[in-house]
């Protein structure tokens, strides 16, 4: 496993962005597709974004599509979340994850993910 630590999270108002990253301690970062999900207080870890690093595609979620971008440092072992258009639903616990090194797809079930960050908050005012 891979230790990972999110950061960038904070207050901002409605319509405001904030650029998440997350920091993987291992060389395998650039051969992990990786993920971020986020979690609301009494609702489940829902995803948000994926990217692979293979082929360097991404996948978001409906919810964020448009407004949230991800991407990635492989020479940095650093995955990035920059969210635009913040809105209050956006507020939430942002978590960056990774899969098995070389496992291929994107899955939206936090259960295939083998490493978790510490999370980062986010809050969005009204």
């Amino acid at each position: 496993q891979v230790h990972l630590e999110e950061s960038g999270g904070g207050l901002v108002q409605t319509g405001g962005s904030l650029r998440l990253s997350c920091l993987a301690s291992a060389s395998t970062f650039g051969k992990s597709n990786m993920a971020w999900f986020r979690q609301a207080p009494g609702k489940e870890r829902d995803f948000i974004s994926a990217s692979a690093w293979a082929s360097g595609a991404t996948y978001y979620s409906d919810s964020v599509k448009g407004r949230f971008t991800i991407s990635r440092d492989n020479a940095k072992n650093t995955l990035y979340l920059q969210m635009n258009g913040l809105q209050p639903e956006d507020t939430a616990v942002y978590y960056c994850a990774a899969l098995r090194a070389l496992r291929s797809g994107f899955y939206d079930s936090p259960d295939e993910y083998i490493s978790w960050g510490q999370g980062t908050q986010v809050t969005v005012s009204s």
